[in-house]
């Protein structure tokens, strides 16, 4: 334990770890929850848990997600705001002991633990005890013992991190053995991407493993001459060049932040926008005339089957308005981050052995629909979330940019409960 401590905290600073254990970790900890083990947790009425490993890595999940009301766990020794790697004076915690300091003369009314002999010494002390066998866990059929997403005590919406699977060790082990292969195959499909035609580069792509699927015909240029607006939903920075070679036709893309090094590499056109309503309802104006435009109002990224809030400016540019509902799914890597850089975005996800991308084109909008037939825009704007969140089987929400930000980045304060504003579109 003090060596795996040492390798995991030397040198890291004290925030990097506290947003680890609040947006990162908190993923891995629900997909591995045992159904029964929270069932007797909710059961209780005050919750104190003991634990051996850092503190800093499980009170966020802990109180955030089980309500828990303290955590004991190993504390690590600090130099300003950096871990050395050493835990503190008191050492690796003993749960049997740290529990009758705890309680000092009572006995509390349910122990939980595994079969381990320090778990079997710690629950020995409680009126009640419940042993988790994890032997029985392996045999046992997965979905059985683990706590379906729909049972959640609360919505995971946002997480960060780049990777995909749980690391166990032989998951990691792979992981290693690919990236000598991954990272030379993500430059490759990069390059295919900026210099080749669309079709050798959906046909190069499909060798080298990537899986693209479209459905949906694209609608004819309209009349008035002016470009056509695909509305899309948001997975990733490369949205709209897979939307450009699923259409086989130039788009430009409009995008609220985007790293120099992700505009350089772009092999479509990508314009800044600067969150000033009039000025960016301008420049989307201007390109609209000048040819077909992408634009993703969420104005943010959502790993899970989420839909963020919609903007409604686009509704006020045109009535040439089509969604498109644009998924991904990746075994390894995440091409997104909150807190990480940016220009690797693309990288990570093109060194996913076999990385997929849905493209579902919805059709164009009724007229009717639109501000035309006197909709207002936060009407259409929602109209079409709930449009594309049926197609794609996700959840419509009332979350924003600002809401993901604060809780994996924590830079603008606290976020309010998420939970309350599931299925609230505005």
């Amino acid at each position: 334990m003090r060596v795996m401590i040492f390798i995991t905290f030397c040198g890291m600073k004290l925030k990097d770890v506290e947003s680890v254990g609040r947006a990162v970790l908190p993923k891995f900890f629900l997909e591995n929850l045992n159904v029964h083990v929270y069932d007797v947790l909710k059961s209780a009425g005050s919750r104190v848990v003991f634990t051996s490993v850092p503190r800093v890595m499980v009170e966020g999940f802990l109180n955030e997600y089980l309500s828990v009301d303290c955590v004991k766990g190993t504390e690590l020794h600090t130099v300003g705001k950096y871990f050395t790697g050493f835990v503190s004076s008191e050492g690796i915690l003993i749960k049997h002991r740290a529990l009758k300091e705890f309680v000092e003369e009572k006995r509390p009314d349910i122990g939980l633990g595994t079969s381990s002999l320090h778990d079997h010494l710690f629950i020995s002390l409680c009126k009640e005890a419940y042993v988790v066998n994890k032997e029985d866990e392996k045999t046992n059929t997965t979905s059985s013992s683990i706590l379906p997403r729909e049972k959640y005590p609360k919505p995971i919406v946002f997480h960060d991190g780049r990777l995909a699977f749980l690391p166990t060790p032989l998951a990691t082990l792979a992981m290693f053995m690919w990236l000598p292969i991954g990272i030379p195959l993500a430059i490759f499909r990069v390059f295919i991407g900026i210099c080749l035609p669309y079709k050798v580069v959906i046909f190069l792509g499909k060798l080298s493993g990537i899986r693209l699927r479209v459905k949906g015909i694209d609608p004819p240029r309209s009349e008035n001459g002016k470009g056509v607006l695909y509305v899309c939903s948001h997975r990733t920075l490369l949205d709209p060049v897979f939307l450009s070679t699923s259409l086989g036709k130039p788009l430009t893309a409009v995008t609220y932040s985007l790293s120099k090094m992700s505009e350089i590499l772009a092999p479509i056109k990508t314009v800044r926008l600067t969150r000033s309503r009039k000025r960016d309802g301008e420049t989307m104006q201007r390109l609209l005339s000048e040819g077909d435009l992408v634009v993703c109002p969420e104005g943010t990224t959502c790993r899970e089957p989420y839909l963020l809030r919609f903007s409604s400016l686009f509704a006020e540019l045109t009535n040439e308005i089509v969604p498109v509902a644009m998924n991904t799914n990746v075994g390894m890597f995440y091409g997104t981050t909150a807190s990480g850089l940016k220009c690797l975005d693309p990288i990570f996800f093109m060194m996913n052995p076999r990385p997929c991308y849905t493209v579902e084109i919805l059709g164009k909008l009724a007229k009717e629909l639109t501000c035309a037939g006197r909709k207002s825009s936060h009407e259409v704007a929602n109209y079409i979330q709930r449009q594309l969140a049926a197609a794609l089987g996700f959840e419509c929400t009332n979350l924003t940019r600002r809401d993901k930000y604060l809780m994996l980045a924590g830079n603008e304060g606290v976020v309010e409960d998420q939970s309350s504003r599931i299925n609230k579109p505005n």
